[in-house]
């Protein structure tokens, strides 16, 4: 699916495409409608520029108990804990 955005649009905003692109990726984040995966691919970035784009903003990266618990296995399975 393409989105068009009109010209007189985007020049209001005072924003680059890829600025625009990083807005809207933020935006969806965090309302949770958009994977850190997801997000950071719209924003045209790889994941840890997107965090790194996170944190300059002091937003939390979403990280919850089912993922840390996935991430703990992992670490045992690679023999790291």
């Amino acid at each position: 699916m393409n989105i068009v955005i009109p010209e007189d649009l985007v020049y209001a905003t005072r924003l680059t495409e890829t600025e625009l692109l990083q807005e809207l990726a933020v935006v969806l984040y965090q309302k949770e409608k958009l994977s850190m995966g997801q997000a950071s691919k719209m924003a045209k970035m790889t994941q840890l520029q997107f965090q790194g784009l996170l944190g300059s903003r002091q937003i939390n990266v979403h990280y919850d108990v089912p993922e840390f618990t996935q991430d703990l296995k992992t670490l045992q399975e690679l023999g790291r804990i």
